[in-house]
Order: C-alpha cells, then sequence, then structure tokens
C-alpha cells in the first residue's frame, strides 16, 4: 500500500463493512446498488500512455483482478482473505473499477471463478464503463479441450476483449512437454477473433513457447527483483516457485535475458511481490528491464498515487535492456 494513512484507512473501513456485503459472486446473487452512483469517466482527461496488443489499445498499465476476486497472496497472515472480501463488496468493486478508468487505465486482467463475469457485465450495464477485459479461462485442459473451448467462447461471447492460457495450467503444461496443448489453448483463442496470449510463472513457459513457435499474441509474466525483507534466500531458490512464501519470480536477471529476445508484447505481473515491494521501486524496475506494461492488484484509494507514480517513472525512464514492443 502507497502509505501507513492509507493502511490505516484500510484496516478502519475494513473492519466496519458488513459481513453481508461480501462479494454476491459468492452467492450467485447481486442486490442492487444502493451508494451513490458510481461516475464512470472513460474519456477522463488523465491519461497513461498506451501500447497495442493484437488490435487492442492497452495502457501500460493494467488493473489486477486478484484484488476484485479476494485471492488475496497474503503469505501467512490468514485473516487478510477475508479483510479484502469485506472491503471489496461488488459495489466497491464497481467504485474501483470506475476510479481506475477516470484515471487513466483502460483494461483490467483477471481469472474467472465463478461470478466474476456476471459481475463484469453488470459494471458495463449500470454504468456505461468501457474497461477492457483480458481473461484467463480457468477450465481443465484435456485432449479434446472441449471444456477449455467451451469456456473460451463464453468469455468471448460474455464480452471478453482478450484471453490467455492461466499460468497454473501453462507451467504443469510445459513441465509435462504438452506443448501440443499449449498451442491448441492459443488457437482456439486466436480462432475466436481476440488477442491470445500464454500466462507463466515458470520462465520456461515463455521459452518453450518461443522454440516451438507458438502462436501467442502476447505473454503475462510474473517479474520483479529480490530485494526485499521477505524474499526468498539463495538456497530457498532450488525449490519450486510455488514452495517458497512471497515468492513469484524465480530469477529475475534471467528473465531479463530471455524477454530480451522475445517480440511479443510483455505485461508484467506480480511486480510488487504481492505489496513488498513499493509501486515507485516496482515499476521503474520492470520498466527499466523490458516489460511493456505492468499489472498491478490495486484497492481503490491506492489508484491515483500509483497511476502518477507510473506516469512519473515513464516519462523519467533513463533506458530499457528491450525495445518496446507494443
Amino acid at each position: 500500500m502507497s502509505s501507513q494513512v492509507n493502511r490505516r484507512s484500510f484496516m478502519k473501513h475494513s473492519l466496519a463493512a458488513s459481513a453481508g456485503g461480501v462479494l454476491a459472486m459468492n452467492t450467485g446473487q447481486a442486490a442492487e446498488p444502493k451508494g451513490p452512483t458510481i461516475k464512470v469517466e472513460p474519456n477522463s482527461k488523465a491519461k497513461i500512455p498506451m501500447g497495442k496488443i493484437g488490435k487492442l489499445e492497452v495502457s501500460r498499465m493494467l488493473l489486477g483482478g486478484n484484488l476484485l476476486t479476494h485471492y488475496t497472496h497474503s503469505r501467512d497472515l490468514q485473516y487478510v482473505y477475508n479483510l479484502c472480501a469485506h472491503y471489496n463488496t461488488e459495489d466497491k468493486i464497481h467504485e474501483t473499477m470506475a476510479i481506475a478508468e477516470a484515471h487513466g487505465i483502460n483494461t483490467l486482467s483477471i481469472h474467472n471463478p465463478p461470478g466474476i463475469v456476471s459481475m463484469l457485465k453488470r459494471y458495463r450495464q449500470r454504468y456505461g464503463g468501457k474497461i477492457q477485459w483480458i481473461i484467463c479461462p480457468i477450465a481443465e485442459i484435456s485432449e479434446d479441450m472441449r471444456a477449455y473451448a467451451e469456456m473460451a467462447k463464453e468469455l468471448v461471447d460474455e464480452g471478453s476483449e482478450a484471453l490467455y492460457l492461466w499460468g497454473v495450467r501453462s507451467d504443469p503444461l510445459v513441465n509435462q512437454g504438452r506443448m501440443d496443448l499449449v498451442r491448441k489453448a492459443v488457437e482456439i483463442g486466436k480462432d475466436l477473433g481476440v488477442p491470445s496470449g500464454v500466462g507463466a510463472h515458470d520462465l520456461k513457459v515463455v521459452v518453450e513457447c518461443e522454440k516451438n513457435n507458438i502462436p501467442a499474441d502476447f505473454y503475462i509474466k510474473t517479474f520483479h527483483h529480490h530485494k526485499y525483507p521477505s524474499a526468498p534466500k539463495p538456497n530457498e531458490l532450488k525449490n519450486a516457485y510455488n514452495e517458497v512464501p512471497g515468492y513469484w519470480c524465480r530469477d529475475p536477471q534471467e528473465t531479463i535475458e530471455v524477454m530480451k529476445n522475445v517480440t511479443k508484447p510483455w505485461i508484467a505481473f506480480k511486480v510488487m511481490a504481492a505489496g513488498a515491494i513499493p509501486p515507485k521501486d516496482a515499476f521503474q524496475y520492470v520498466f527499466e528491464n523490458g516489460a511493456d506494461h505492468t499489472l498491478a492488484g490495486m484497492f481503490d484509494f491506492e489508484i491515483a498515487e500509483d497511476t502518477k507514480v507510473l506516469n512519473e517513472t515513464l516519462a523519467n525512464l533513463k533506458g530499457r535492456t528491450r525495445p518496446w514492443r507494443s
């Protein structure tokens, strides 16, 4: 979070929120908004530099989806998940999306647990929001790809402007040598007429996709440095990424070197290591070292400051290790 004041404010409002206000996707029902009308400003004068992914104009910062789905990475702080769920009610999520649009963010990226797409549609229907969706289907991958193809089609029919293969699926597929299924997943999205990418925690996914000429339109790859207190120690780096708390980018320098030669757009995510790295530090690191876009999970009260920091970072960027690819 951007300041101690914000943390205190977050705690105050979170603890005051009613348990009955938890996002309606948990029950499949949603009440009509009872608070003040949310003002959406998709044509706000606030601007963020843009890049192009396929046919989409995408802001250099995207709104991350984990806080919106309450899927917080809170290490060993078990209460944080429920705290987020009580704060980010559907109305608050819609307000967060509206604030993001007002500050020049034109795209969000999210996975699709039950109820999420309906919640996103209600934002468009109730408030006229224009923020674009890049969504990863969570369907299981099978030999016939039937479930994945059905979910992908449903997402596009419901309004998703781009799809990507979830990193939770791509990591094991690549380790199993199933590049054929990775290819099929990407081609399913392309056949639906939208940009189709690949998400990854493991850098091997990008390496193998490039080696096998997988026709991805973009990558969503974890990227952050290890200069924060809970970062993994050298001996921990030998473990699998998900066995080490607070660790999502196994080898930042290797990621930099590999991505230098990748010509597809790269959206970096987990750039703040789930809140452990300050935004200014995170944004400067990922853009100087080659990312084309950054994905940032933010509460409503963080957006104004974080977009300001982003614009200052991009305006004062001293150099990059990689040409802009979007």
